[in-house]
């Protein structure tokens, strides 16, 4: 028997279990829900971190003639009282709003509708149930017209459940998976003020004055105020990333992941794995990504020799870190950048309830955002809303270093002149001059600090500086992390018609040990033959630097050879 599949994009708990997919059993959630017991659920989750699983596996568990089979050998089968009281006893009625990005009002509308119609005619049997009246069965009908008015769509959700509750004699299960997607599109598009309308009014019929809701379980990214679309909604139980319920449900835990790669084989790469992929604080719980740690799974079992990379990072365009870096000088500090980057903390106080048109009004919701959409985390217990944050992991990490650096290079642009000044003095091999502008060019972007984080992170951050000024010197072929002689070197730059190669070796000089660390970087020149391509290639006259950064000063030392071909 081979290895189950990885389930990469499954969304659909059935088809996990009975396809076999790897599946990370979070079935315990039913008793945790049951247990903790609210009429309104709302859990609040980053994007990527299991919201649509858990969704689908309450509707398999709770829904009447569910295949009670799914749950066979999992946590929850060992609660046998539970599972004969609650499996498979409920009508549930249970949609999606996470695909309901449109332009316009109108087609965002439309979308929402179909989807509450495709769940509406789930449950075609109501057509003929002889427990309804014909009008009750127009009602039905009417849910399923493809023009529905603004009235049966705010009152649909409320209508199928009184529906489904005449037919089977029982209360309903209604679940909403990503929530607030309508409201964060909205916002994006312009149309904020009519979606949050249509929401309020939706949701305000199904879960405020529906006396035929058993209970309700929602998911998002945000808790939007109960005065944006909670109004009067009392009966809401809050799970956010504060709480410690539920708190191991969404994400992978440590015993999780190491399970994962024993099952397949993958051992070795459990501390690269934790490095890149864990460091989430939910509560009392400290968890993994999942979407990452199931991709990077994946990857390996194709590749072994694959390198991390950001596979959550890469499913969004990551606007929230963007605009946060842009606000550096403007109310966001240097200082705390560099403290995020470098691993520390920094204490804020975190606003749990915010509005999709308010989030970048300030930069005191900015920080609240970015914890609740998981580039930042719990750097420890909290006390109350004050929040020691930080960023989780590696991936993360890269996520800032790189707007960090596409920051300094929009300013590169403007400042010509000394980029000039620093290529020709990189030609020349004028160490000194290179030296002390470089320095001013650290100078006006953030610095690394000396801390836990790795230092070839470190050393990545002021390659990529590197990276950002020459990428601006016209008529230079400048390659990166390419293969030349024993090893990879870190910049190499050819200028053809002068025949001049020049090798760049950056080191990070931990507690300003600037002369040890630009001689390693010149011993590794030597030693690994970097300028083997650039001799291949027709270059005469080599320039080999070594390159050591502290904080925002460097040190730089260069050798030239005059290589003549024999």
């Amino acid at each position: 028997m081979g290895r189950k599949k990885m389930p990469i994009g499954i969304e659909d708990f059935a088809k996990i279990i009975t396809q076999d997919f790897y599946y990370v059993d979070k079935t315990g959630m039913i008793e945790e829900l049951l247990g903790n017991w609210g009429e309104v659920n709302l859990f609040t989750r980053p994007r990527r971190f299991g919201k649509s699983i858990n969704m689908s596996m309450l509707k398999y568990f709770f829904e009447i003639g569910t295949d009670k089979s799914l749950f066979d050998g999992l946590a929850i089968s060992k609660k046998t009282g539970l599972c004969e009281k609650y499996m498979g006893q409920y009508p549930v009625i249970s949609i999606t709003l996470k695909s309901t990005e449109a332009g316009d009002f109108e087609t965002s509308r439309d979308l929402i509708a179909m989807e509450i119609r495709d769940e509406a005619g789930r449950m075609d049997f109501l057509r003929e149930s002889d427990r309804l009246s014909e009008s009750e069965k127009e009602s039905y009908a009417c849910l399923l017209q493809r023009d529905i008015d603004d009235g049966t769509l705010y009152r649909s959700l409320k209508t199928l459940s009184g529906l489904l509750r005449k037919h089977y004699g029982k209360k309903v299960v209604i679940l909403i998976d990503e929530y607030d997607v309508p409201l964060a599109k909205a916002n994006k598009h312009g149309y904020y003020k009519e979606m949050v309308l249509l929401i309020r009014n939706l949701f305000e019929q199904a879960l405020k004055t529906n006396p035929n809701l058993e209970f309700a379980v929602l998911t998002g990214c945000l808790r939007v105020s109960k005065e944006s679309i909670f109004t009067g909604l009392n009966n809401l139980k809050m799970y956010t990333l504060l709480e410690a319920e539920c708190d191991e449900q969404f994400g992978f835990t440590d015993e999780e992941v190491r399970n994962m790669l024993a099952y397949y084989g993958l051992d070795e790469y459990y501390a690269v794995t934790k490095e890149w992929y864990d460091g989430y604080k939910i509560g009392r719980a400290n968890v993994y990504n999942p979407w990452d740690v199931i991709n990077w799974c994946n990857q390996l079992l194709t590749n072994p020799n694959k390198v991390p990379k950001s596979y959550w990072a890469n499913s969004s365009g990551n606007e929230e870190v963007r605009r946060f870096i842009q606000q550096m000088g403007d109310g966001v500090t240097k200082t705390q950048i560099e403290r995020l980057i470098s691993g520390e903390t920094v204490q804020k106080k975190i606003e749990e309830q915010l509005t999709y048109d308010t989030m970048y009004s300030s930069v005191e919701n900015m920080w609240s955002l970015l914890y609740a959409t998981g580039y930042l985390t719990q750097g420890e217990t909290p006390s109350g809303n004050l929040v020691r944050l930080t960023i989780p992991n590696t991936e993360v990490r890269s996520i800032f270093r790189d707007f960090v650096l596409k920051l300094f290079e929009q300013k590169i642009t403007q400042d010509g002149t000394t980029v000039t000044a620093f290529c020709e003095a990189l030609k020349a091999g004028n160490a000194a001059e290179v030296e002390e502008l470089f320095t001013a060019f650290m100078k006006k972007t953030i610095s690394v600090r000396d801390t836990a984080v790795r230092k070839e992170f470190k050393e990545s951050f002021y390659h990529g500086l590197l990276l950002g000024i020459l990428g601006y010197k016209d008529g230079w072929s400048v390659d990166s992390n390419r293969e030349s002689g024993d090893g990879y070197y870190d910049i190499a730059i050819e200028i053809e018609d002068e025949e001049t190669g020049i090798i760049l070796e950056v080191k990070y000089a931990e507690n300003a040990q600037f002369e040890r660390e630009c001689e390693k970087a010149l011993t590794q020149i030597h030693d690994n033959d970097y300028t083997a391509e650039l001799k291949k290639d027709g270059m005469r006259t080599l320039l080999k630097y070594g390159i050591a950064c502290y904080k925002s000063q460097c040190r730089v030392v260069v050798e030239r050879e005059e290589y003549i071909p024999r």
